[in-house]
């Protein structure tokens, strides 16, 4: 594979920008409304990690890690075992990302920026840093991801990869400045990381096992290692994004364009500049990003008519071409998994249509096994609308028609789903989500003092509090 300069100097790729902005940001350099995003995306993501500290896969990797040991030096959410940064900040991303109920950006890529704070969070925790550095820790991370999501044309999701591969760009330059390292020994971290994580999109594929929600934390894991590593003098490929044989040359050979000025254009360094965080969206649904629209429209529309499912015939359910490849090949029609079940259209709007609900509940493995769910997933008719794909990623458009025995239709289109930055969650309603996710990990009155620790996190002067109360009455 030739064609690329070799003799380039380390500032001549765009690692080196990424690397050379991040190490001089400050919190200062952060604007109100950005700083109030993060608190709300730490509100959110730590919800999803009680709930998610619960979940099987959760149990099994610290299982796992108990049996690894690890130096007593970082907390884990809900169990409370104290373990070494890098595999605590594997396990909190896993916490975050377990119940597929964390945050979410679409454009050429998906991608779930809070998968990313645990490298932050690992950092501050070992070196005693403060609320305010897990604020700019949490802005750079969602500031660096959402533009890898949108740089790829098309995104490396197109080309049968996982965005976790975006991630293990983004997450060595968090834990990089959280070290307080320098430009150059973050952008060794970004190639010590990025080397070995590129991750295949056969985790989302098809029949889904426990790596759909492992791949992104174990990309986090490899960026906290990677910055610790580069803080002692390892050295990773510089051109590990726009060099020979990186990222953008390796898919340039299958067609693949990247557009580069996109990660360095206008990176915020100012309390008046535009951040990222404030175009994120957050999901109100435990399912996979592109299932929100289409479930929402079923449920106005079951609400609007008082519709029970026996009276129903056909639900089709119109999305665009990608949704209906991800959500509603046959696999998802016989869900046997919960990471299978909440990456199918079929399973979401069937549950939907008969508890009436889709929660976490749903997503027991009780629930899944339910034959009486099937002929109700048989009902559904998953198809792509290519008029939708001129206005995605703008929009997620989604159209659902429902046919009832008797030959009426009820038809509803929602573009923008509940979340989305131009509908977004307010505190109250992230709080009922938090609560929801938290009172049976920690209890009613830990989750009342986590929102105001949470939504005050600029005045901790350590995350102690923080660490004591996502663990209250737990032993490790």
């Amino acid at each position: 594979m030739g064609g690329h300069d070799t003799s380039k100097n380390n500032t001549d790729f765009i690692s080196w920008n990424l690397a050379e902005w991040a190490s001089k940001l400050t919190y200062e350099d952060l604007s109100p409304e950005a700083i109030q995003s993060a608190k709300l995306y730490l509100y959110d993501s730590f919800g999803c990690a009680l709930g998610g500290s619960n979940q099987h896969d959760v149990s099994m990797f610290l299982d796992h890690a108990r049996q690894m040991g690890g130096a007593d030096t970082c907390t884990v959410f809900g169990s409370g075992f104290r373990t070494d940064p890098v595999t605590a900040a594997m396990l909190n991303a896993l916490c975050i990302r377990a119940m597929d109920y964390n945050d979410i950006y679409w454009k050429a890529d998906p991608a779930h920026p809070s998968d990313i704070i645990p490298a932050a969070l690992s950092i501050c925790e070992m070196n005693g840093l403060s609320g305010k550095d897990l604020i700019l820790g949490t802005c750079i991370g969602h500031e660096i991801e959402m533009r890898l999501a949108e740089f790829g044309d098309p995104g490396v999701r197109e080309y049968g990869w996982h965005h976790a591969t975006i991630t293990c760009i983004a997450s060595p330059i968090v834990a990089g400045r959280m070290l307080g390292l320098s430009a150059d020994q973050i952008q060794q971290a970004i190639g010590i990381s990025a080397s070995p994580s590129m991750c295949l999109g056969a985790v989302t594929a098809g029949k889904l096992t426990n790596m759909k929600n492992t791949v992104d934390p174990m990309a986090t894991r490899c960026g906290v290692e990677a910055a610790m590593l580069a803080a002692r003098g390892y050295s990773g490929p510089e051109h590990v994004i726009d060099g020979k044989e990186g990222l953008v040359h390796c898919f340039e050979k299958f067609g693949g364009k990247f557009n580069l000025e996109m990660l360095t254009d206008n990176l915020p360094k100012c309390s008046g500049c535009h951040w990222k965080i404030l175009d994120c969206g957050m999901k109100s649904f435990p399912i996979e990003a592109l299932s929100h629209a289409p479930l929402t429209a079923m449920m106005k529309i079951v609400k609007a008519h008082d519709l029970d499912p026996d009276q129903i015939d056909e639900i089709k359910v119109e999305v665009i071409a990608r949704a209906a490849d991800i959500l509603g090949d046959p696999a998802k029609y016989r869900p046997t998994s919960k990471e299978t079940a909440d990456h199918s259209l079929p399973y979401s709007l069937a549950v939907g249509l008969v508890d009436g609900m889709v929660t976490p509940l749903q997503f027991k493995q009780e629930r899944i096994d339910d034959p009486g769910l099937i002929p109700v997933m048989d009902k559904i008719k998953v198809v792509p609308n290519e008029e939708f794909e001129k206005l995605f990623p703008e929009y997620q458009p989604s159209q659902v028609t429902i046919t009832l025995q008797d030959g009426t239709s009820h038809t509803e289109r929602v573009d923008v789903p509940k979340g989305d930055p131009r509908d977004p969650m307010t505190e109250e309603e992230i709080a009922v989500k938090f609560n929801a996710l938290g009172t049976d990990v920690v209890g009613e009155d830990s989750c009342l003092q986590l929102r105001d620790v949470i939504m005050g996190m600029e005045n901790e002067a350590s995350l102690d509090r923080l660490f004591d109360l996502m663990t209250a009455g737990v032993t490790a």
